[in-house]
């Protein structure tokens, strides 16, 4: 059986930036790919 991934990848690297040679993700994007809000992200 294969596992299924609930957020397809692209979806994912159109929200990582480099900045200064380092890859980030906003929380807002985060939180939204989780479905959860932004201050329940440590």
């Amino acid at each position: 059986m294969t596992a299924q991934l609930l957020v397809p990848v692209e979806l994912i690297e159109h929200r990582i930036y480099l900045i200064r040679d380092q890859k980030v993700m906003l929380n807002a994007d985060l939180a939204e790919l989780y479905r959860v809000e932004t201050k329940s992200l440590h």
